[in-house]
């Protein structure tokens, strides 16, 4: 049901053949919904009523073929108006109309157009001319579709520049990103090289140090025969000790055996066992070195005695 001054109103009341006549019904908004409900009624008068507006869905009224607008309130049509693509006769006469939705231009069967008394634009105004007759709506239909095709095809084209410079913009930063990522790459590549010559240098560097210790140890093992060669004083001085601990033995032995001769030459011992035994040694010793001449003339005194 439509409103009406508060008051419902029955659409089917209204409608006679194709035609729905809701003219001065004190329309605030159009009742989209129920003329949804009447695909029949493709001539529809709205003329002499309070709209300022019209909603978005009024646009899917496609089956509009005639429709009057004339003595509302309208400020702008919606901007999908393009899509009442059945329409043939448009009567926007006494509205607040300023410009026309730039989808205007898909009326391809638009055969009719009142625009007179509007606020239109100059550009616009001049286009529509006057609509005092059925020529001049005609005309004026035809020039105003070709205008706005020519503002379509105006917004097409700067739609497509724009659409253009934004690919542009995107290929721009596509390539400066592919060049920051390159640059990155080399960066890397070169931190990378220089990272592997640092620890090649520190490689070599160790190397070297090992090397220089290893030579080192084996200058120092080499030199340990010539400071072993150059005191050669300790294996013939251990020698001369146990010398000396046998030239002292001897020595002992020696006057040991001289004691004991001189006891039994002496003493009273001399007729003893044992004396004997030492004198007659004494003697075979005195005899056998006696054969020599140095031995006997260092012996030759002590036989005097």
């Amino acid at each position: 049901m439509a409103k009406s001054g508060g008051k419902g109103v029955n659409l089917k009341d209204k409608l006679e053949g194709n035609e729905l006549d809701l003219s001065l019904c004190n329309l605030n908004e159009v009742p989209v919904k129920d003329l949804a409900g009447l695909p029949k009624a493709t001539v529809l008068d709205l003329s002499c009523n309070n709209l300022t507006t019209l909603s978005s869905d009024f646009c899917s009224l496609t089956h509009l073929v005639k429709l009057d607008l004339s003595k509302n309130q309208l400020q702008q049509l919606p901007l999908d108006f393009g899509r009442l693509v059945n329409l043939q006769h448009l009567d926007l006469l006494n509205n607040r109309l300023v410009t026309l939705p730039v989808s205007f231009a898909q009326l391809r069967n638009l055969k009719w157009l009142d625009l007179k008394d509007n606020p239109l634009e100059p550009s616009l105004a001049k286009v529509a001319g006057d609509c005092l007759d059925e020529k001049q709506c005609k005309q004026a239909a035809t020039r105003v579709l070709q205008h706005m095709r020519a503002i379509q095809s105006e917004l097409d084209r700067e739609k497509q520049r724009k659409l253009q410079a934004e690919r542009e913009l995107e290929k721009k930063r596509e390539a400066e990103r592919q060049a920051r990522e390159a640059q990155e790459r080399e960066l890397r590549k070169r931190e990378k090289a220089e990272e592997k010559e640092r620890r090649r240098r520190e490689y070599d560097a160790l190397r070297v140090a090992k090397q220089g210790m290893t030579a080192q140890s084996k200058k120092e093992m080499g030199e340990n025969p010539k400071l072993s060669a150059s005191h050669p004083s300790h294996p013939p001085q251990h020698k001369r000790s146990w010398s000396r601990v046998l030239l002292k033995m001897l020595l002992l032995l020696l006057l040991g055996a001289l004691s004991t001769l001189a006891v039994c030459k002496v003493t009273e011992l001399q007729h003893q066992p044992v004396c004997t035994s030492v004198n007659m040694l004494y003697e075979d010793a005195l005899t056998l070195l006696q054969s020599r001449e140095i031995l006997q003339n260092i012996l030759q005194p002590n036989s005097q005695q």
